[in-house]
């Protein structure tokens, strides 16, 4: 293996110290940045000096200061409850009208001849009509021969609503 070929092995190593060591210092800075934080909101206490009477009313003065954060705390999460039951029953109403809008669509069901017509035939059974009464009586016409003339002048005389009144009429 020559100077200028780095194995996998050895890359991986070196990544892996680079990366512990920027983690150390990541964790470094982050612990720094709390100690100026806490710093900054909360003035370190100095208790030298003080008697028991000063002592006292500090501890008081914290526990009162203690309470009234518990109190918010407390008020935030009566909130917070009372703002997810609301979205809840919001979101309980929105697929309620989304239930009475949308409707399931129905599943085409095959079925043979037969079955529709008797499907057909149980609804008319109440009254029992008879079937053949209804049919109109076809007459068998003799077959009119119609001479063979110029198909332009045929569609001429069809066209408009002269032309569907005349084969509506030859159709009775």
């Amino acid at each position: 293996m020559s100077e200028g070929h780095i194995s996998a092995v050895t890359l991986q190593s070196k990544l892996l110290k680079k990366a512990i060591s920027m983690l150390a210092a990541e964790k470094e800075q982050n612990k720094r940045e709390r100690d100026d934080a806490l710093n900054e909101r909360v003035p370190p206490l100095n208790l030298s000096g003080l008697s028991a009477q000063e002592l006292q009313e500090l501890s008081k003065e914290l526990h009162r200061k203690i309470d009234i954060v518990d109190e918010a705390c407390y008020d935030l999460e009566i909130k917070v409850a009372k703002n997810e039951k609301e979205i809840q029953s919001l979101t309980q109403k929105i697929w309620e009208m989304k239930g009475t809008k949308q409707r399931s669509k129905l599943k085409k069901v095959k079925k043979s001849h037969d079955s529709k017509f008797d499907a057909l035939t149980e609804c008319k059974l109440s009254s029992k009509s008879d079937f053949k009464a209804n049919l109109k009586t076809v007459k068998k016409e003799d077959e009119k021969k119609e001479e063979v003339t110029d198909w332009r002048k045929n569609v001429e005389a069809m066209s408009g609503m002269e032309g569907r009144k005349k084969l509506f009429d030859a159709g009775q």
